[in-house]
């Protein structure tokens, strides 16, 4: 492989200018930043501000693969809070573009099995305009694999009639939701992938993809305590680059069938040293270069 490898900035968790140096630290040669609140908030960023941001990036030598767009909560399944979120959604799609990057990362919520339900119609609804938007910005919001099967998600992309709305590709979200074979997932997917994440993990049970992601009409079962907190440890379990389900010579090799040339970015969302983990992470993805 070829690819460029990036870390998502947060993953230091220590504020985006040290998370910027600590990413070139490792050696990686690009980064994804989250863009929903606090300073990277669009709404908090003046134009000079951004401009400032884009040049620092830069003089450290790195360029921003994609940004995270992710709004939480329901996605896009619910129609009564949607037209914020596409608001919101195009604001970090035209922060991107200033920086740099045509894509933004996100997830749009469990899409479901009838397509002939509201909430299907809905979510469709809600792409089809922010596929519009990101078309005629010459750029992509990409949606996070993992809440259901890569057929069903092809399905569900290609009844949106562009490409504005396409894949940022997360082969542990698969391992450890849907059990999905992720080498399989990207040729399903191929038309689609614009962005990547590089991340492993493993499942620890198998459970409906409404007990991890919150999915609207759907409330999972509670604990002993009658709380619920999704997954981490009871379903599934993130771990370091090559220590999980994720077979990775099988899934770079399919990345490079399909002639996949964009960025392999690392995400580490637990431990306790995500430097080190992190670092680790730039070398194991840097022995598969030809």
């Amino acid at each position: 492989m070829n690819n460029k490898i990036g870390v998502i900035v947060d993953s230091f968790r220590v504020g985006v200018r040290e998370g910027l140096a600590k990413a070139k630290k490792v050696g990686a040669d690009g980064v994804q930043i989250y863009a929903v609140s606090g300073e990277m908030d669009p709404a908090n960023l003046s134009a000079a501000q951004r401009k400032e941001l884009k040049s620092y990036i830069e003089s450290l030598g790195l360029e921003i693969s994609a940004l995270v767009g992710d709004l939480g909560g329901y996605g896009f399944q619910d129609k009564t809070v949607n037209a914020e979120k596409i608001e919101k959604s195009k604001r970090i799609l035209d922060l991107a573009v200033e920086l740099g990057t045509s894509v933004v990362t996100t997830h749009i919520g469990l899409v479901p099995e009838d397509k002939n339900s509201e909430i299907y119609q809905t979510m469709h609804d809600a792409c089809e305009e922010l596929a519009s938007y990101a078309t005629s910005m010459n750029a992509f919001f990409a949606i996070e694999t993992g809440p259901e099967p890569s057929a069903r998600l092809k399905d569900f992309l290609d009844g949106l009639g562009s490409k504005g709305v396409s894949v940022n590709f997360d082969p542990a979200n698969m391992v450890m939701v849907t059990g999905d074979d992720p080498a399989e997932g990207v040729h399903n997917l191929k038309d689609y992938i614009v962005h990547t994440h590089a991340k492993d993990g493993i499942r620890l049970k198998e459970v409906p993809a409404y007990y991890i992601y919150e999915t609207l009409g759907f409330e999972p079962p509670a604990n002993e305590n009658n709380t619920f907190v999704p997954g981490e440890g009871q379903y599934f379990r993130e771990v370091p680059l090559g220590e999980g389900s994720v077979n990775w010579q099988s899934y770079l090799q399919a990345l490079k069938d399909i002639g996949y040339q964009g960025y392999l970015t690392i995400e580490r969302e637990v431990g306790e040293d995500p430097e080190a983990d992190i670092s680790k992470a730039v070398q194991f993805l840097k022995q598969f270069r030809g």
